[in-house]
């Protein structure tokens, strides 16, 4: 009944920028928190960012003042602007979001399907 888009993936060289987005669609009553995580090869997947409702971010450590997360509740979206780009951010990048659909008496988490992130030279 709900489902999590992302796009906007790529290859980049270090230093350069992407942009993320994630659609949420569905019969969506509300969206609560949203965030951005990443898995990378042979790693566990860790939180990138991750915005409320009103607005509220938080980010992790290794990618505060080059990610910048945002959303518009109006339209169900969320981006992560992503400059600055290191080798070690490469990863796939899934949107998360804490929604409740129409019907429903309690919210529950979603997740996307991911989008490759790739930085190399």
């Amino acid at each position: 009944q709900v489902q999590l888009v992302e796009s906007g993936g790529g290859l980049v060289q270090p230093g350069e920028s992407l942009r993320l987005s994630c659609a949420a669609s569905g019969s969506i009553f509300k969206i609560n928190d949203m965030g951005w995580y990443r898995q990378a090869p042979g790693k566990e997947r860790e939180l990138v960012a991750i915005i409320t409702s009103g607005g509220i971010t938080h980010y992790a450590d290794s990618v505060k003042g080059r990610f910048t997360i945002s959303r518009n509740n109006a339209k169900n979206t969320m981006n992560l602007q992503m400059n600055s780009l290191k080798f070690e951010d490469t990863a796939v990048y899934y949107c998360n979001a804490e929604i409740a659909y129409l019907g429903s008496s309690y919210p529950r988490w979603y997740w996307g399907q991911g989008t490759q992130v790739a930085v190399s030279s």
